[in-house]
């Protein structure tokens, strides 16, 4: 029997060191680990509703408009514009605006599959190498963007 009671003990104190408890009998240590145990319940709640609030803010973030930029080259500009959906005909959207401002394609490459992604270098018609600055290619693209965005809506 002696040894039942060295086993029951030795549970006691492992239960003791693994809770921090200070108690000296059983009933102590219990009280402390049910405590503990709480503490933990506490504890992975707060980290829930952190990561909830964290995959909250995300699903926003990706409801904000597309990513555009616009970068001057040499000759023309390197255009890029992403977005965490497939967006069907919002390529042609895009190019259609292009056409408005006067920019040629001269080399692009687009993914529509599991999300939007375009990158294209445009050339300016010959004659307006003055009038297209990457400000207005860039609103040429962004207002190409709202419009599309319209005319799902609608749909």
């Amino acid at each position: 029997m002696a040894s039942g009671k060295q086993k029951k003990a030795a549970r006691y104190d492992k239960l003791r060191d693994v809770t921090n408890s200070t108690g000296m009998n059983k009933t102590s240590i219990i009280v402390d680990a049910s405590k503990y145990i709480e503490e933990l319940k506490e504890k992975v709640e707060r980290l829930n509703q952190e990561v909830g609030t964290s995959q909250a803010s995300a699903t926003s973030q990706n409801q904000l408009p597309m990513q555009v930029t616009v970068e001057t080259l040499e000759k023309g500009f390197l255009i890029n514009v992403l977005s965490e959906k497939n967006c069907p005909g919002l390529l042609v959207s895009i190019l259609e605006a292009f056409e408005e401002v006067g920019l040629d394609v001269l080399d692009a490459r687009v993914s529509c599959e599991d999300n939007f992604q375009l990158e294209a270098v445009g050339g300016e018609y010959q004659g307006d190498a003055d009038s297209l600055d990457a400000q207005v290619v860039k609103q040429a693209v962004v207002q190409a963007i709202n419009n599309w965005r319209e005319n799902n809506d609608q749909d």
